[in-house]
């Protein structure tokens, strides 16, 4: 493992020999791989994840998506089919000539194909639960859904001639049938349906503070990770000359940590918006920039949210609170998440499932629920959820600029915009999450 300060390479005989420390700069290792366990990480590694999520060190982000960027990142090597291939060959003329010459003396030659059918077996299963793994990630399950295609084909193509016209057995070609044509169709089934299955972390929030603390006793905090955000209850001073202008663009997320995240990398000053939580985060200028707000009879709000019974509720909230805008006609675009852009997308997202948020979503509002679609609320009974910090720091932002650009002329067919609400209460929602 190379030295992060000095760049020299030591093996594990150096680091044991030096109590964890370089054996050139003295400089103490946060990680040993050898002692992680499953999940084994290094300080290059670590060093490259907080410089990746960064973007070179330029955006702040939370200790939730730096869990989530971890967890993809130990996921990328998960499965990959080229290796599978090379060890699928090998094994099955391993397998088919050791248990077939082991049984030999039972079942004759008929022991080398009863392996090999065997074997065949065995791989589809190894294979078809790759696909609903909660283990694997989107583009693992994927690959094993086509890798389970691929076997089927060549199941087929390779078993019914061996089969017929060189051991000439019914017998056996029923089976290299049933078996390709079954693999042929588990791949393909769950081909649609791996991009929907939920996700498990590989490793616990609480584990990866204990790294965090590690890595910050030995190399300092990471610039750019946030911490809670702070409660500030008294008002802030604010100039008087401030308070006479107003905001055309309202962002409101569902919770202070998402508003934190985007005020601390300047997205209110760079698309010129006003930025709030509906718990009322920033508090000590909540009020005072209502006010302000309350001013712009052209306002535009933006709506952005966890894809969860809270998060759908969001919008509801905004239109029946006398805290936001109850009896306005201002303009609500909802950019998501929504189940509808979940369902819709074909890229992988961190999906997870809670039983509190399944009883959550059927006791939802009336009206919440009708304004979601049956696909929709299957969905969300099943207590399936994805958060915003499963997003990476310059996706969340470049998605949420998008979102507000493409809303510059709502009269416009060319926007990407669905109208979900009557004339004068207006909410439009985004069609695609990014």
């Amino acid at each position: 493992m190379k030295c992060i300060k000095c760049g020299t390479d030591n093996n594990l005989k150096d680091r044991t020999a030096n109590q964890g420390r370089c054996t050139k700069c003295n400089h103490p290792f946060a990680f040993e791989p050898t002692s992680m366990g499953t999940v084994k990480i290094t300080d290059p590694m670590f060093a490259k994840i907080i410089n990746d999520i960064s973007a070179n060190n330029t955006l702040f982000f939370t200790p939730k998506q730096l869990l989530y960027f971890l967890d993809s990142r130990l996921r990328n090597k998960s499965f990959n089919p080229l290796g599978f291939a090379g060890v699928y060959i090998f094994f099955n003329v391993w397998v088919t000539g050791f248990f077939g010459g082991m049984f030999s003396g039972i079942l004759g030659f008929n022991s080398f194909l009863t392996a090999n059918v065997i074997y065949q077996i065995c791989v589809v299963i190894y294979l078809f639960n790759n696909t609903k793994s909660v283990k694997l990630n989107h583009a693992s399950r994927k690959d094993s859904a086509k890798s389970l295609q691929r076997l089927g084909i060549l199941i087929l193509v390779a078993g019914i001639p061996v089969s017929l016209f060189v051991f000439q057995s019914f017998i056996l070609f029923v089976s290299f049938v049933s078996i390709g044509m079954y693999s042929l169709f588990l791949g393909t089934q769950q081909l649609g349906k791996v991009g929907k299955l939920i996700q498990e972390f590989l490793i616990s929030q609480t584990r990866l503070q204990e790294w965090l603390n590690r890595w910050e006793q030995i190399n300092n905090v990471p610039e750019k990770i946030l911490p809670s955000p702070r409660q500030e209850i008294a008002p802030a001073r604010i100039n008087p000359d401030v308070t006479a202008y107003s905001f055309d663009r309202l962002v409101v997320c569902d919770s202070a940590t998402i508003a934190q995240f985007l005020i601390a990398n300047n997205f209110h000053f760079e698309n010129n918006c006003a930025i709030l939580s509906i718990t009322g985060y920033p508090q000590s200028i909540f009020n005072t920039t209502m006010e302000m707000l309350r001013r712009n009879p052209d306002l535009k709000v933006f709506t952005i949210h966890d894809c969860s019974p809270k998060g759908v509720s969001l919008v509801n909230h905004l239109r029946t609170s006398e805290r936001w805008f109850l009896n306005s006609n201002v303009k609500i675009i909802d950019i998501g998440l929504l189940p509808r852009q979940i369902i819709a997308t074909k890229r992988g997202m961190f999906i997870q499932s809670s039983p509190d948020l399944a009883t959550a979503a059927k006791q939802l509002p009336g009206e919440i629920r009708q304004s979601l679609t049956a696909e929709e609320l299957a969905w969300l009974d099943a207590g399936n959820f994805v958060e915003l910090e499963s997003f990476t720091p310059q996706r969340l932002i470049q998605v949420l600029r998008s979102g507000i650009s493409g809303s510059s002329n709502l009269e416009s067919d060319d926007n990407s915009l669905i109208l979900i609400g009557d004339s004068g209460n207006d909410i439009y929602m985004v069609e695609s999450f990014g």
